[in-house]
């Protein structure tokens, strides 16, 4: 796979925009192994993964799937998702759409591992 340039790390492994414009964000995430995404929803945007490399376990509405390479899934608006990489040694590389407002605070974190919720 071609690395972008621009990828940014996280506490989960990495991600990095691929393409935005009015009302659509494309971006790249790199899970490492045995790590997972905030679980979160957003108000103003829904978003489309497609797993590249690897397995997902994807939490969307309180479903949890697998999703292997190829695999999709549509998370639509101010539904609670997450997606994690249940591997022990390879990584999870997924293409997530956005559509709509696609800002940083749109992110309402619900639970996370990395201490990024805000306190009640």
């Amino acid at each position: 796979m071609r690395t972008i340039d621009s990828l940014v790390d996280a506490p989960w492994g990495q991600h990095g925009v691929l393409e935005e414009g009015p009302g659509f964000k494309a971006k790249v995430l790199i899970v490492a192994p045995r790590q997972r995404l905030s679980l979160q929803k957003h108000a103003r945007r829904s978003e489309h993964w497609v797993v590249a490399e690897g397995t997902a376990e994807a939490t969307a509405g309180g479903t949890v799937l697998l999703i292997g390479t190829g695999g999709t899934l549509y998370v639509p608006v101010s539904t609670t998702h997450r997606i994690a990489n249940p591997s022990y040694f390879h990584r999870l590389v997924v293409f997530e759409v956005q559509l709509g407002a696609c800002e940083e605070n749109d992110i309402v974190r619900i639970e996370d591992d990395y201490g990024r919720v805000p306190s009640q």
